[in-house]
């Protein structure tokens, strides 16, 4: 069962790099929307109308997916002042519990995400040409990545197989 969830993880891992990536590019990306729009506004006085909405979109998909690669690494918010003083096994049920609620929380993102963008598809972003929807698809794939991640997590401690804690990026075992 341990190789079984090792090889997954492998997989994960890279999905969650390639979410990393994707994530710091479309940062990059947005950046240089910003400059454009600054430099359009003030310096040739004609700001282009697309680039604040397409730098909106790139945000919330660079968000989601920064979100789901830090719940899977350990990032995610946590109260750890308590885990200090209890044992091993208490501190594995409190590490299951947070990932339980957040896949509680993650199963809404993606219930919710769904309706908006489903709600939102027949509209047209103005200055895009984009469906509506398009502006929640972040929502929706954050919210699969975070359940994914964080059933990895139970998974593996199921098993007894440590998971990455504070920022550790590379378990031993990959």
């Amino acid at each position: 069962m341990q190789e079984t969830v090792i090889k997954t993880g492998r997989m994960l891992a890279v999905v969650a790099r390639l979410s990393l990536w994707l994530s710091g590019a479309g940062l990059v990306v947005m950046t240089a929307l910003i400059a454009w729009q600054v430099f359009g506004r003030f310096v040739l006085n004609d700001s282009p109308s697309w680039t604040e909405p397409m730098a909106v979109i790139l945000m919330g998909w660079f968000i989601m997916l920064g979100a789901a690669v830090g719940i899977r690494e350990g990032y995610h918010l946590s109260f750890d002042i308590m885990l200090m003083v209890l044992p091993q096994k208490a501190k594995l049920v409190m590490h299951s519990l947070s990932d339980a609620a957040i896949i509680a929380f993650a199963i809404g993102m993606v219930y919710f995400g769904y309706s908006l963008a489903t709600l939102a598809w027949n509209a047209t972003l103005p200055s895009l040409g984009f469906p509506g929807g398009v502006a929640y698809l972040p929502i929706l794939t954050g919210g699969i990545l975070m359940i994914i991640f964080s059933l990895e997590r139970l998974v593996r401690r199921m098993v007894g197989l440590p998971t990455a804690r504070f920022g550790e990026t590379e378990l031993p075992d990959e």
